[in-house]
């Protein structure tokens, strides 16, 4: 699609919402189609930061990540301080959190892509990305559903950092943690390397600014697994298939409101539609050569995506929901995510090659 009938499109869709839904859904899509344009504009890949550091000792991804997670840090604990109404990215440390953690780090890197990923590339027109995306969906679904039974195994009261030590020291930790990380980064890859680049510095930025828009405007931090999950719960419900009261995860209010609402009334919904446009709009005119996929790559890289769906839930978010947001808002699980995704990044980096993706 070109750029003119596309904004077009989207402009006509931000007006239905302002007229149809509220205000607020509206600017979030903007918001969206920020992150988007950010995401794709900058080649900001999750995936492929860590990936570049593991395989070719390239730390400028990793130092990206940092900077956007300091930035967004720095915006979002300080907010929270002051205004009780937002709420902040918290999950219990459990063994749902430390399987689902090491399962995705690994199947986001056969797939090509975490939450974010998926959906920007898919915008961009990336084949197995799209064919993901509906496979995300049911594996984040299904996760819900089974939850309980996973946080049955083991699980302890989630922990707010700004809670225990306020917001001062709840920076402090935070910023020195990610400089202890960049110094492992730096033990990794050695000297003479080049730290930053000017595509990841300003992906940051632009995504640390979004990113305190959401939280603002929404109430809550940045997410994107829950939009999935919610999409296949209320096809499941339609279709008579799920009964929703007789499960535990949604069955609780909030949940169980927002099946009998418009998707439009979610705000990670309209954030992930934004996504999708904003990644549209990049690409809008450009062609990629691509490599074609076998088939038994197809279906790997298939079960991938929805096994990273499923595990994303368990987990409690993916790079965005439990890493940004998790961390940038003060939730010790956010920090006990990064290092179980990273150790599963590092089996999934070998199987990726193994697999000639």
């Amino acid at each position: 699609m070109k750029r003119l009938p596309l904004t077009a499109l989207v402009a006509a869709f931000f007006l239905f919402l302002v007229m149809s839904v509220s205000v607020r859904q509206a600017v979030l899509l903007l918001v969206g189609v920020g992150m988007g344009s950010a995401l794709a504009g900058a080649r900001f890949g999750f995936t492929t930061g860590w990936r570049q550091l593991i395989e070719q000792r390239d730390p400028r991804g990793a130092a990206g990540q940092a900077l956007l997670l300091a930035l967004a840090s720095l915006a979002a604990l300080p907010l929270l301080g002051q205004f009780p109404e937002l709420h902040a990215a918290l999950g219990p440390p459990s063994v749902s959190l430390l399987v689902g953690a090491f399962v995705f780090g690994l199947t986001m890197q056969i797939a090509d892509g975490c939450g974010s990923g998926t959906l920007y590339k898919a915008g961009l027109g990336v084949p197995l990305n799209m064919g993901i995306l509906p496979l995300f969906a049911l594996g984040s679904f299904l996760g819900s559903v089974h939850l309980d039974h996973w946080l049955a195994l083991g699980q302890t009261a989630p922990v707010s950092l700004p809670a225990q030590f306020g917001t001062g020291g709840a920076v402090l930790i935070t910023l020195a943690l990610l400089g202890l990380a960049l110094l492992a980064v730096r033990a990794w890859v050695g000297a003479g390397r080049h730290w930053l680049e000017r595509r990841w510095v300003w992906g940051a930025i632009a995504l640390a600014v979004l990113a305190t828009l959401n939280l603002l405007l929404a109430g809550q931090p940045w997410g994107v697994v829950y939009g999935f999950g919610l999409w296949a719960a209320k096809v499941s419900v339609a279709a008579g298939l799920f009964d929703p009261a007789a499960n535990a995860f949604w069955s609780q209010a909030g949940h169980a409101q927002r099946l009998t609402q418009t998707v439009l009334m979610d705000v990670t919904t309209i954030t992930n539609i934004g996504i999708l446009a904003g990644a549209l709009w990049v690409s809008a005119g450009a062609t990629t050569a691509r490599k074609p996929l076998t088939p038994r790559q197809w279906a790997i890289g298939l079960a991938a995506g929805f096994l990273m769906g499923y595990s994303s839930r368990l987990a409690f978010g993916c790079n965005v929901g439990a890493m940004l947001s998790g961390i940038s808002t003060g939730s010790l699980h956010g920090w006990i995510w990064v290092p179980l995704a990273f150790a599963g990044t590092l089996v999934g980096v070998r199987a990726r090659r193994r697999l000639g993706f």
